[in-house]
Order: C-alpha cells, then structure tokens, then sequence
C-alpha cells in the first residue's frame, strides 16, 4: 500500500507542475495588456514599459515561470494590478467563503443522493424509483442560476424563509453563518445530488444481485444489513469517486451561486479579475483552484485503500 500511495503522491506533485505551467501561459494568452490596463488608455510609451519592469513583463517567459513558480511555493502571489493588495490576503479573504459553500452543498448532496439512491434501488420498478429518478432528472435539467433566481424571488422575497444575500462567518455567529449558507448550498448542491443518486442506485442494483448477497440472504441475513452492510457499502467506491470530482467541481463551480446571493467568495474574485484584468489575481486563483482539485483527487485515492480491502492487497502485491 505504501507503494501505491508513494506513485500517487509523485503523479500528483508531477500533475501540479504541469498545471502551473499551463495556467502561467495560458493567462497570458489572454487578450489585453495587462500593462496597459493598470496605466490607463492614455499612458506614453515611457509609462508603459515601466509598467512592465515593475510587473516582470519586460523579462523572457521562462524567467516570469520560474519567479511566479518560485514566489507561489511560498505563498506569495503578487500583488493584484487594479488595488494593490496583496493576492495572498484577497484570497485569504474569500476562499473560506467558497470552500464552506462547496462543503455545505456536498453534504446536502450526500445526503439527498444516498438516500435517494438507496429508495431507487431498494424498490425498483416501483413509485419511490420513479419518484426518486423524477428529482435527479428534474435537478438534471434545471440551471443552477435559473433555480437560484427562483429560490430568491418565492423563499427570500415572498415567503422571507431565507436571506437573499450577504454572509455571517461562523466565527462569530455558526447558528446564522449556517442560515446564510443554506440556500446558496441548497441551490449549489442539487445538481450534485442528482449525479450521486444515480450512480449509487446503479452501483447498488449491481451488488444486490451479486451471487454473494444472495448467499447472504440465503443464510438469514437481514434485510437492513444486507442494504447497508452488502449493497451501499460496496457502492461507496463509485460514490466516493464522484464525491471527490464533484467536490472539485464545486470549488470551481461556484461562481455562479456566489454571484446570485452575493457571496464573497473566491468565484466572485474570480469575475471581478476577468473583467479588470488583474492577471496576478486570475492565475493565482486557477492555480489553487487546481492544487485543490488535485489534493482532493489524492486523498480521494487514500480512501479507497481504506474503503476496499483489495487495493491494499494489491499494493503488497505488487
């Protein structure tokens, strides 16, 4: 098993230098000058490519790669080109914000999709399947921001159950950060639910008509064990997959439901950059964006040599 998590480790530090590499070029493939846009419109010449000396502009690709690399591994971003602030700080700022959205909306998510998951295999061909495949279809198919403006108008507006927007942190009030936190996880978490019920009523309709459930059920075995202890649990490995690419997805995804309940998070940061060009700003947050994508894969494959007893026999095989 040591084996197999060493390789996982190297082929993820491997995965996250070739992503540096390719957020640095690709930011700068934008359209713009970057220059430009902190000098203004009317700046001369002169202006301009002091401008680019105190960017690092004037300096050949690779040097900019190795400076940006090198001042990334010790957490220093750059300074954003539109306020001055340091990266670091911004995104101090507003990634705690995403990343307690995007785990609010996997745990509503787990839980709307499990258990709905669990009904649609339990009682196939039956109202609850068509019931439970109903809403992973229906929350299939409706965008996330049209449902979102929805839940505004008729929950916050009309019926005042939630807030339309703004954040608590649950530093200082957890009862009313988590109230604030609902919606938006609510709206985020339900296309995500969708996806998690149907791969685990897939999962499980493939275990419980396994020969060995059978035998189990031959020798007397519960109903309710041979679901939870047979069924879901051999399940997990497909769910614990998704669970770990959606959750990425979910960092990365959130720019839309930030911006319709106005949540400072890192997906507001992130619009906010493109539309003023702050490239510090922007590679800085692809750049973490990817290192959690890629950390959450990494621990993702940790749990499965947790979950499946045959990925750690393989590893001392091998």
């Amino acid at each position: 098993m040591a084996r197999y998590l060493v390789n996982r480790l190297w082929q993820s530090a491997l995965t996250l230098v070739l992503a540096s590499v390719i957020v640095f070029l690709g930011v700068r493939a934008l359209p713009g000058d970057p220059a430009l846009a902190m000098a203004g419109e009317e700046a001369d010449p002169a202006t301009l490519a002091a401008v680019r000396a105190q960017l690092g502009l004037d300096e050949s690709v690779v040097v900019q790669y190795m400076k940006f690399i090198g001042n990334a591994a010790t957490g220093d971003f750059g300074k954003s080109v539109r306020t001055g602030t340091p990266v670091s700080e911004m995104l101090g700022a507003t990634l705690p914000v995403t990343i307690q959205l995007a785990i609010y909306a996997m745990l509503v998510a787990l839980l709307l999709g499990l258990a709905a998951g669990v009904v649609a295999a339990v009682f196939r061909g039956r109202w609850p399947e068509w019931t439970a495949n109903g809403f992973s279809l229906l929350a299939l198919s409706v965008p996330t921001f049209w449902l979102g403006i929805l839940a505004v108008l008729y929950l916050s507006v009309q019926l005042d159950w939630f807030p339309a927007s703004g954040y608590v942190s649950p530093f200082e009030d957890p009862l009313r950060g988590v109230y604030y936190l609902t919606l938006p996880a609510v709206i985020l978490g339900l296309t995500h639910a969708a996806v998690v019920q149907r791969q685990t009523r897939s999962s499980m309709v493939a275990t419980l008509t396994a020969d060995f459930v059978r035998t189990a059920r031959a020798k007397g075995l519960g109903r309710g064990a041979v679901i939870f202890r047979f069924g879901l649990r051999n399940s997990l490995i497909v769910v614990t997959t998704i669970v770990g690419l959606q959750l990425g997805g979910l960092i990365a995804g959130a720019v839309v439901t930030e911006r319709i309940f106005s949540l400072p998070g890192i997906g507001k940061l992130t619009l906010d950059s493109v539309f003023t060009r702050d490239y510090p700003v922007i590679q800085a947050v692809v750049l973490v964006i990817t290192a959690a994508y890629i950390l959450i894969n990494l621990l993702v494959d940790f749990l499965y040599t947790v979950i499946d007893p045959r990925m750690r026999v393989s590893g001392r095989a091998s």
